[in-house]
């Protein structure tokens, strides 16, 4: 059962520097940290996302564009014009790759105090790259997998910061419950999170996109948030005021 302890220790690491980095460093800002600091970081995020790394850039960009036209039809990754989750993954797919390759503009407002590492992107976030990934993840599972089924996880092992990014977006504008009454259909997944490293709480970040901190009833707990604030103390970051 080694190949189920890999998948979960991929999926955490895989999940945390995407919510860490990606999402609260990158689109949000809760945070600063030095230019060593940052370029470490985008490596760690190409370790654990692997075949399905993603610029930060390009991702911060995306999701304040989210943030900004949630649930219309300027959304790049809503629910709201999608028919399930595949559609979603598709839709998504393809407005990434749009920012990315610079394809459709952005209003400059977007771009500021935005990450970038443009040469290690153009390494990491390439067809070469990927290939590479997926023949190291097929070694691992043929050195872990016991039974035959478990290679059925190969294609969640590929495509993990995806299937990740979408389990939030289109279950957490789908299912679960609201601590607020906001202009769109974002919702807590779970009341105690477990899984998402503090992302579950969506209606929570959709009413104070700018707090760190995603939880806010007694029973919430943000794990993501938790390592900030070590990091924090480390002063490996240096989170803004109003998020300490």
């Amino acid at each position: 059962m080694f190949i189920l302890l890999f998948l979960v220790i991929h999926w955490y690491a895989s999940l945390f520097f995407q919510s860490f980095f990606h999402h609260r460093y990158a689109a949000h800002n809760h945070f600063t940290m030095s230019r060593a600091w940052e370029k470490f970081f985008y490596i760690c995020c190409f370790i654990t996302q692997g075949s399905s790394y993603i610029s930060a850039t390009s991702y911060g960009l995306m999701h304040r564009l989210h943030h900004a036209h949630t649930d219309t039809e300027k959304d790049p990754h809503s629910p709201s014009y999608t028919d399930n989750m595949f559609a979603l993954l598709w839709q998504t797919r393809n407005n990434y790759n749009s920012i990315f390759l610079g394809r459709i503009k952005v209003d400059d407002k977007y771009k500021k105090d935005l990450p970038e590492w443009a040469a290690f992107d153009k390494m990491a976030h390439n067809w070469i790259a990927r290939l590479a990934w997926g023949a190291f993840y097929i070694g691992i599972y043929a050195l872990l997998v016991t039974q035959w089924w478990m290679w059925l996880f190969l294609p969640i092992t590929f495509a993990m910061g995806a299937l990740q990014g979408i389990a939030v977006n289109w279950w957490a504008h789908k299912f679960g419950y609201r601590n607020y009454t906001v202009n769109n259909t974002s919702r807590n997944i779970m009341p105690v999170d477990l899984i998402f490293w503090g992302e579950a709480y969506h209606n929570n970040h959709h009413k104070n996109p700018g707090r760190a901190n995603n939880a806010v009833k007694w029973f919430e707990i943000d794990a993501g948030y938790g390592l900030m604030i070590l990091m924090h103390k480390m002063r490996i970051i240096k989170l803004k005021p109003v998020n300490i």
